[in-house]
């Protein structure tokens, strides 16, 4: 792989450009798909979109060596299964791991102050908020804000859930083995 030859940080306002200069430094990796390169672990991790995990390097992994889906909480959500059914049917994914942490915002705040604060940024009453734009049918049926947004504060608890749901959804094809947690 091509290392980036400028590692200093983009000025303000720069970053896009600073993006598109390293992606054409990184062509093989960036274009991957086209020109049929593997994905080198055939490796999904589920991490937390917590800036102060460096999934690679809390892995031994490096940049190229695993597909990477971070989201609040790391946790396994609608777009979760639906990126783990795709890889797993159709990129030669074989493991999945999911990474969960201590001190995660997610497990600290408490679920009814995260929909108090959802709801004073709609300026309102969220019923009628889309959660996937793509989607606007898509809703959470009988459960509430809270229920949607809620996480434990139990983090072996939280992640064998998100091991499970992986395990156990029919279009995720893994062997039970090779879905793991890591809990840094």
């Amino acid at each position: 792989m091509v290392e980036p030859t400028d590692q200093s940080d983009p000025d303000t306002g720069q970053v896009f450009e600073s993006i598109e200069e390293r992606v054409d430094q990184r062509d093989d990796w960036a274009r991957r798909r086209r020109k049929e390169l593997p994905t080198d672990k055939q490796l999904l991790v589920i991490a937390c979109m917590d800036e102060r995990i460096p999934v690679e390097d809390a892995l031994g992994i490096s940049l190229g060596d695993a597909q990477i889906f971070r989201n609040a909480g790391g946790k396994v959500t609608d777009d979760v299964i639906r990126s783990a059914a795709l890889t797993t049917n159709f990129f030669d994914t074989t493991e999945i791991i999911v990474v969960n942490h201590t001190d995660c915002g997610m497990m600290s705040a408490l679920d009814e102050a995260v929909a108090e604060g959802l709801e004073a940024a709609a300026g309102g009453s969220l019923d009628d908020i889309d959660l996937n734009p793509a989607l606007p049918s898509l809703d959470i049926g009988d459960a509430s804000i809270a229920e949607w947004v809620s996480m434990t504060d139990d983090i072996d608890e939280a992640c064998q859930a998100q091991i499970d749901y992986l395990e156990d959804h029919p279009l995720i094809l893994m062997n039970r083995r090779n879905t793991t947690a890591f809990r840094p």
